[in-house]
Parts: C-alpha cells; sequence; structure tokens
C-alpha cells in the first residue's frame, strides 16, 4: 500500500463508479474489499497505481473517463441498485449498452423526469454537495385550493417538525378543476422535500417531475431513455476537473425579495382574473347566437 502518494482507497472505489465514499467504507468494514492481498478492516488506507485492489473477489478496473447521463426517470422505479422490498429499480431499466453507472442524489419511487447517472462516484458525491448551490426545477401538480401567498413564503424557508427547509420559490402555473400545477425550485433537495412541505399546506402532490439539475435539462428527453452529456460541455461545468462551478446566488434583502414576491402575485393573480373573465365572455357569445337565431 502506497503510504505517502495516491489516494483514499474509499475514494478510489468512487472514482471506478463502483459506489459512493461512504458505501465504500461500509464495504471495507464488511471485509469485501482487499488491497495487495491484505483484507481492509478500515478505510483509512491510501493506495496508488501500483497497488492491487480486490472488491469481492474481483480486481478492480483502472477507472475509465468520467462520464455524465442523463435519464429521463418513469414513476414507479426506485432510485437503488437493490431494492430489499424487490420493487422495480432505475439500475433495472436503463436502456441497452449503459455501463454500471450510480445516480447523482435520488427521485423517490412515484417521481419521475430528470436523474443524472455517472460512471464515477466521486462526480456524483461533487454534484450532490449542498456547498454547490445547483438549483434544482420541478413541475409539481398539488390537490387544493392553492394559495399564492402561502407559496411567496416558502421563499424564506419553513420549519416543519423541528426539520428546517432551506428557501424555496414556488408559483401557481394555473388551476386545473382541483388540482393546480406549480413551478417549484429549490438548491437544498433534502428526502422528500417537496411532498412533505406541500403537504404540511394542505395540498398533497399527485405528480412531481423535475426539469432540471444546475445546468442540465430534461428537455424533450423521452421517458425511460438516457443521452450522454458530451465531454466538452462536462469539463464546462466542472471547471476542467477541478470544483463544480457555483452558479451566482443573488443576495438580496429579505424585505426587497418579499416586496418583488407580492407584486409577482398580485401581478399573476390579475393575469388569472383576466383569463376567467375572457373565458366566461367567450362562453356566453354562442349562447346569445343561440337566442337570436331561435
Amino acid at each position: 500500500m502506497t503510504e505517502e502518494k495516491g489516494e483514499r482507497i474509499a475514494k478510489r472505489l468512487a472514482r471506478a463508479g463502483l459506489c459512493s465514499r461512504r458505501e465504500a467504507e461500509r464495504w471495507i468494514e464488511m471485509g469485501r474489499v482487499s488491497v495487495n492481498g491484505k483484507t481492509l478492516d478500515s478505510p483509512a488506507c491510501v493506495v496508488g497505481p501500483g497497488d492491487i485492489v480486490i472488491v469481492d473477489g474481483k480486481p478492480l478496473a483502472e477507472p475509465e473517463k468520467t462520464r455524465l447521463w442523463r435519464y429521463h426517470k418513469p414513476a414507479g422505479l426506485v432510485t437503488t441498485h437493490k431494492d430489499p422490498e424487490g420493487r422495480p429499480t432505475v439500475f433495472e431499466h436503463l436502456p441497452d449498452g449503459m455501463p454500471r453507472v450510480i445516480s447523482v442524489g435520488r427521485l423517490d419511487l412515484n417521481s419521475e423526469g430528470l436523474l443524472l447517472l455517472t460512471n464515477d462516484g466521486e462526480l456524483a458525491r461533487k454534484l450532490e454537495l449542498p456547498s454547490n448551490a445547483w438549483l434544482r426545477r420541478y413541475r409539481v401538480r398539488v390537490h387544493g385550493e392553492v394559495s399564492e401567498d402561502a407559496l411567496a413564503r416558502l421563499e424564506n424557508g419553513i420549519t416543519i417538525d423541528g426539520m428546517a427547509y432551506g428557501p424555496i420559490s414556488a408559483t401557481l402555473d394555473r388551476r386545473q378543476g382541483a388540482n393546480a400545477w406549480l413551478s417549484v425550485s429549490l438548491r437544498e433537495g433534502k428526502n422528500r422535500e417537496i411532498r412533505r412541505v406541500m403537504d404540511f399546506l394542505g395540498w398533497p402532490v399527485s405528480r412531481l417531475i423535475r426539469v432540471s439539475y444546475g445546468p442540465f435539462q430534461l428537455g424533450t428527453l423521452e421517458e425511460g431513455a438516457a443521452d450522454e452529456v458530451a465531454g466538452k460541455v462536462l469539463r464546462e461545468q466542472m471547471g476542467e476537473g477541478k470544483a463544480v462551478l457555483r452558479p451566482k446566488v443573488e443576495n438580496k434583502p429579505a424585505g426587497e425579495r418579499e416586496k418583488e414576491q407580492r407584486v409577482a402575485a398580485k401581478a399573476r393573480k390579475a393575469k388569472l382574473a383576466d383569463d376567467k373573465r375572457a373565458a366566461s365572455a367567450k362562453k356566453a357569445k354562442p349562447d346569445a347566437n343561440r337566442r337570436r337565431s331561435s
């Protein structure tokens, strides 16, 4: 084992696309990893190019070039390699020809839309870091009478059952009978965050679609399809393999943000009222014509 130069064994496994760093540490504790014939019992090990790493009895291949895919996850699949409940997984339903990959974050069973996949666990870890502040955008259908004032207040964050959630940008796009479609954006992405927040407000989520993750868009990618991100685009977004580039975050005073939100909410409310009046007038016109003809 190389003690001075090289990289931590957990990082080496992650870069090979086998697992995340955290999972690698668990594998080591389980005795699944050996280096130069010695089974490891601690992740405090540095390996170099000349070291022979064995995982589950198989030699660890040299890491391939880092690759990233956009995948359109359908609802009904869990984002895990093996589900203890036997439910169908994302990785069992990937298109033919895909190499072994891991996901960047997760989408829960009933959520759909953009899921990033990579063959490099270290890249996945970087893209998931909250400090990168990459914006995730969603289209969300909820049931109930949505209050735009309540949506605007989410910009200041919310605490539910002791769990603090950061700022959430949410706007009402349209009403559809007893349902409503929202556009929701956040940078944190805690487990089931949108569903929990909307449930707390009294609007259960009936559909949730992620449409973007940072600069990567779902676009017109068909459900169940995967499309590789060009190497040049990936290098540009990753700053030539260094730290993940952080988007510019506006630091406006809370009072100014709230004022902008109130103005925007008022404008949306006025537009909805105009659309409703226009729809009523359009409906009334044929009725009047029928009365004249009779």
